[in-house]
């Protein structure tokens, strides 16, 4: 019996390690992986190199509250005053960086276009407390919305949304329940599992991402004007990425390749193409003189 019994309770502590090692190695392993995931994702850089003063820009320096008690950064650089109508173009940025790294284009941007500029850093960007995540970004683009909401100089009804790489996932979220005017997204993607699924090798891998920025599901749900730009070079996030989520999108909409054109370059290699297809998109927008 006392063999019997020992023989029982032998098996039950190997039945007992066979399941709490894999158990404790899958514990191990999703913490790891959480942590590989994020750096996957974000990558922000607290130091800003640059204003919108070096490129000769008049501009306000905004603080903005976030429903969870984080202070954001953001630079409001008002357009031209003569432009009618005044429209104000919502900038989210990509993953990498922070505003100081988009100085270029925002001088460009103002030059060409007129518009009033907003461009905000993400929790844990530049000079913005906390740390990124997917819900931390949504908070964030909402706190943004609703400081622009008060602006006694900006045109509601004349808003439109420009999201760049994860800042065009982030712009897709925020439209599902404040539509802008009209939406512009540079190098998108469909979805982080579904980049996951084309750049990592091992299939499972796709399945254990939990920053999901699902655009491809939402953008079906929206009715606003789209204008979608890839370069047809872009490495970082292919160009059938961008197609794909065209696809799912209502009319009316408009995607426009950039030739020669990689991820990080879209507004000076593809620069004629670029300003081009944006001037010919917001025009079609605004009412015709009859």
């Amino acid at each position: 019996m006392l063999t019997k019994l020992m023989i029982g309770r032998a098996r039950w502590l190997l039945v007992r390690v066979l399941v709490g090692v894999p158990q404790a190695y899958g514990v191990t392993f999703f913490v790891l992986w959480s942590q590989l995931e994020k750096r996957f994702v974000f990558f922000p850089s607290t130091e800003l190199l640059y204003t919108p003063n070096n490129a000769g820009l008049e501009y306000e320096d905004v603080r903005i509250q976030t429903s969870d008690g984080l202070t954001l950064h953001g630079w409001f650089i008002p357009g031209d005053p003569e432009m009618v109508p005044n429209t104000t173009w919502l900038w989210f940025h990509g993953n990498g960086g922070n505003n100081g790294y988009r100085i270029d284009e925002l001088a460009l941007a103002h030059h060409l276009t007129g518009a009033n500029l907003f461009i905000f850093d993400y929790r844990g960007y530049g000079e913005s407390e906390g740390s990124p995540s997917e819900q931390g970004t949504y908070l964030d683009s909402r706190a943004v919305i609703e400081y622009l909401s008060g602006r006694d100089d900006v045109a509601q009804d004349q808003m439109v949304y420009l999201g760049h790489s994860l800042g065009a996932a982030v712009a897709v979220e925020l439209a599902l329940t404040r539509p802008p005017m009209a939406m512009m997204l540079v190098s998108p993607f469909a979805s982080v599992r579904d980049m996951a699924s084309i750049t990592l090798p091992f299939p499972p891998v796709a399945w254990l991402v939990r920053n999901h920025y699902d655009s491809l599901a939402r953008i079906r749900q929206l009715n606003v004007p789209l204008l979608v730009l890839h370069g047809d070079q872009d490495e970082t996030v292919p160009l059938s990425q961008g197609r794909k989520l065209y696809d799912a999108a209502n009319q009316p909409k408009r995607f426009q390749v950039l030739e020669g054109a990689a991820h990080n370059d879209t507004y000076e290699v593809g620069s004629e193409q670029y300003w081009g297809a944006i001037e010919e998109f917001l025009g079609e927008l605004q009412p015709k003189d009859k």
